[in-house]
């Protein structure tokens, strides 16, 4: 476990490789630990890692463990965990190469709701993306972030050819964040067929598949996205203080 940035409202820790169990284990820690911070406007937390061994989550929506088209006794002949998850949405992989981002946010602080903290992720997402010229583009049926060539007049329209690129999934306590997204940097894709990924028979794809040679290490990506969410925060943090002395000075 390491601190990549630190800045007064976040810390950034690289957990490395660790199990999908270990990694819950301190997403709950730090959650109550930022909870009870609240008043005093503590750091918050980002953690950034790789699960191994592999695992595939799945929640508790109706039909998600239909979605794991492979027995057990196939899952383990491949080395990945099958285990169930409190987050929101629907089967996941999550298995090294693949980069896995824990936001520990206190939404109150970045004057963000539900959907608004979504497309935050996605943004991310997007924005990391973009330094490596892969355009993502977002669904305005599912979460996450896809890749194709969907042209400008069909930004929101679902089509069958697009690519999942990464995968979103969180869980709301007491208004902080738990859970994430997992960007597809360098996965085994073959393990994806092991599963119907969050519910949608449509293809994934990893940073890998789209750029080849050029992909860069999981370790710069690592870092891109840890510049991302310190400047961001940071700005969403200053910003929402601002607005509510603004409206408290208005009021008196």
């Amino acid at each position: 476990m390491s601190v990549i940035l630190r800045s007064r409202h976040l810390s950034v820790v690289d957990l490395g490789r660790i199990s999908y169990a270990d990694a819950l284990s301190l997403q709950r820690i730090e959650h109550e630990r930022v909870v009870a911070a609240r008043a005093e406007g503590g750091p918050m937390t980002v953690f950034v890692l790789e699960h191994a061994p592999a695992v595939v989550t799945v929640t508790k929506r109706p039909l998600a463990a239909s979605h794991v088209l492979a027995s057990d006794q196939l899952l383990a002949h491949h080395g990945i965990e099958r285990v169930e998850t409190d987050r929101g949405g629907d089967v996941t992989y999550h298995g090294p190469g693949q980069l896995v981002v824990y936001p520990i946010l206190d939404l109150e602080r970045l004057g963000l709701r539900v959907h608004p903290y979504v497309r935050f992720l996605e943004q991310c997402i997007m924005d990391v993306l973009q330094e490596d010229g892969i355009q993502g583009m977002r669904d305005a049926t599912a979460t996450g972030v896809w890749v194709g060539e969907r042209g400008q007049e069909h930004e929101s329209r679902v089509r069958s050819e697009d690519r999942k690129i990464a995968a979103i999934g969180i869980r709301l306590s007491r208004f902080v964040s738990l859970h994430g997204f997992a960007l597809n940097v360098a996965p085994d894709l073959a393990h994806f067929s092991l599963i119907v990924p969050c519910g949608l028979t449509r293809p994934v794809t990893s940073m890998q598949a789209e750029l080849g040679a050029r992909t860069p290490s999981i370790e710069c990506v690592k870092s891109r996205v840890a510049a991302w969410f310190l400047r961001e925060v940071e700005q969403r943090v200053t910003a929402t203080a601002r607005l509510r002395s603004d409206e408290t000075a208005a009021q008196e």
